[in-house]
């Protein structure tokens, strides 16, 4: 089965992403385009002040000789900045090269050089250590831009410097920034972004400026946001997810709150008060755990409101989504949780949320639910790197939970051999840099991408993605089991887990490793006199042991009997983006993950 959607207005797209910028600039010059945290305060831009600030940015990199396509290079966190430097990078005619902050310098070095970057944009002293470490491998990068590093007035100059620079260039050839963003082709290259992969060395996807534009216009044109909205932005720019939420930007009008750090989204939240929000399924996870934890730690009568607020919230929830009436006494006893319980919880994310997008993951569908249940909607939706990160997603008055969604205004989706996912459409990639032979494989003649995820579409076009072709395991015994189906149900049981991971492929029996939040569990311990004491002596003592034994045996108690878990372990450390065992976007590494603890899991089959 195949799904399309009306394609008219792929035709009429804005060639670039620099017009489609310095269209937005003109349009809606006065209103507010970014905000973003100076130290205590949030400062505003307006639309013509980001366009100034980026038009002499443009003009220094032009004025360095930066020509058609050639890639600069960005090492940073999500910030304000990377905006400027990411959108000067386009009007000037280049190809931003994307690189996480957290990367080493071993593989900053490899994905700079193997993409011949000419000027790299480096945040602090920290990501200057790495390129100036190995000058000698750079032999392309003939500048390096700052934001907050120290410069040496040679090689490595500051953002204030680069604008002068652009001053200078501009008052000797005025309108050049315009000239050159009406010289980019649709078919230029306009960024390469390295996928962090969960496994093997990056591969640098090549997305052109077509796909960019098409991403923001396909959400426009469905009118799902619009200049009324505010975004909070705190995902990795790094990764694609957050790079076409800035397309969509540039095509609705909306302005963003942008605040990359992790650990302030819920403080943020509650001060910028956005309309939505982009987040990976990690994150409401997080957020549901803290929510539960904290009213179980209440205890008592507000305890046992809470958990009959969210059991008739359930209820009425799972009957309007089936287009039943809901009894007149449930309906009451709903609209007195929604005062008593389900607005305090609305209010903890700001209380003005018209519905968060998920991506990068599954979103657990028993989570979804619960948030659904106190009136936040999470809108789930499906990509990947090499189709520009948007490929389906559910609208807000038109959604199925559980699924990613129909497919994106002018693309294609169908289900391949082996249930594979397969996209088409102006989103996907021109191919992997430099490897022929991998893109190839990945890209048909008739322009199909292989995802690799296993899905199937229902009679209305919606998409359920079931798993990974390559994930699914068999047994000594014989039987397949899919671990990220198993993951899940557990995570939507035990709200203190952080990471429960499966393993069992040619084995006679399944096993998991298990994490534990570090947050839920600070607070677990000082409710259970064990204050102060460090993550890995509370994970490894006999109370914590006997807690996830009886969630793993809830769990067992949902599956078929070849897959149910016979032995488990707690790491004593969460799995994190530093060590290796996660992707950027927050992706577990399983492979790394089995390598690491290889004689562990070994010895539950000794």
């Amino acid at each position: 089965m195949t799904t399309a959607q009306d394609t008219s207005f792929v035709d009429h797209l804005t060639k670039n992403v620099a017009v489609q910028f310095l269209d937005r600039v003109a349009t809606s010059a006065e209103h507010e385009a970014y905000r973003f945290p100076r130290g205590e305060t949030w400062e505003s831009v307006t639309w013509r002040q980001a366009g100034d600030l980026v038009e002499r940015l443009a003009a220094g990199l032009l004025s360095l000789g930066i020509e058609s396509e050639q890639r600069i290079g960005i090492a940073s966190a999500t910030r304000y900045e990377w905006i400027l430097a990411d959108l000067a990078v386009m009007c000037a005619g280049g190809a931003t090269t994307t690189v996480y902050p957290t990367t080493n310098a071993e593989d900053t070095t490899y994905i700079l050089s193997d993409a011949e970057c000419r000027v790299v944009f480096a945040e602090d002293d920290d990501q200057l250590a790495k390129l100036t470490a190995n000058k000698a491998e750079l032999p392309h990068v003939s500048k390096v831009v700052t934001f907050d590093g120290a410069t040496d007035g040679d090689w490595v100059i500051g953002l204030d410097d680069l604008a002068k620079l652009g001053d200078v260039h501009l008052a000797a050839h005025p309108g050049i920034v315009e000239q050159t963003a009406n010289a980019i082709e649709p078919d230029h290259l306009a960024t390469l972004i390295y996928t962090s992969g969960t496994t093997g060395r990056p591969k640098g996807v090549r997305l052109l400026h077509r796909a960019w534009v098409y991403e923001g216009t396909a959400i426009q044109v469905q009118k799902i946001l619009d200049e009324s909205d505010l975004q909070f932005l705190w995902l990795p720019m790094a990764h694609s997810f957050g790079k076409v939420l800035l397309s969509a930007q540039l095509a609705c009008g909306f302005a963003t709150a942008i605040d990359g750090r992790v650990d302030k989204i819920v403080e943020n939240l509650g001060i910028v008060k956005p309309t939505f929000m982009g987040a990976a399924p990690r994150i409401f996870e997080k957020a549901y755990g803290r929510i539960v934890t904290m009213q179980a730690s209440e205890g008592g009568l507000k305890e046992k409101l809470f958990k009959k607020a969210f059991e008739v919230g359930l209820k009425v929830d799972a009957l309007k989504r089936d287009g039943k009436s809901v009894p007149t006494l449930l309906n009451l006893q709903h609209g007195l949780f929604d005062k008593l319980v389900f607005s305090k919880v609305r209010e903890r994310f700001g209380g003005r949320v018209r519905f968060f997008i998920s991506g990068s993951a599954a979103l657990n569908p028993e989570i979804g639910a619960w948030f659904h249940a106190a009136g936040i909607l999470i809108l789930e939706g499906y990509g990947m790197t090499e189709n520009a990160a948007g490929a389906t997603v559910n609208h807000p008055d038109d959604y199925k939970m559980g699924t990613v969604g129909p497919a994106l205004p002018g693309a294609e989706v169908k289900i391949g051999e082996n249930d594979e996912v397969m996209l088409r459409g102006p989103h996907i990639m021109a191919g992997y840099h430099n490897l022929p032979e991998e893109t190839a494989r990945t890209l048909t003649s008739d322009g199909w991408l292989h995802t690799g995820d296993k899905g199937s579409l229902d009679a209305d076009g919606f998409l359920t993605i079931t798993g990974r072709i390559k994930e699914l395991f068999k047994t000594s015994g014989g039987k397949y089991v899919a671990p990220p189906a198993i993951e899940s149900k557990f995570k939507a049981i035990c709200p203190y887990v952080s990471q429960f991971l499966v393993f069992g492929s040619e084995r006679n029996f399944v096993v998991a490793l298990i994490t534990l939040d570090p947050d839920a569990m600070a607070g677990w311990a000082a409710e259970n006199g064990q204050a102060g004491a460090t993550y890995g002596d509370v994970v490894k003592s006999d109370a914590v042991h006997t807690m996830v034994g009886d969630y793993v045996e809830e769990l067992n108690g949902r599956l078929n009997r070849w897959e149910t878990i016979k032995k488990w372990e707690i790491l004593d450390h969460d799995l994190t983006i530093e060590s290796g065992e996660l992707t950027p976007s927050m992706k577990v590494k399983r492979n790394i993950v089995e390598d690491n603890n290889k004689a562990l899991i070994d010895s539950f089959y000794g």
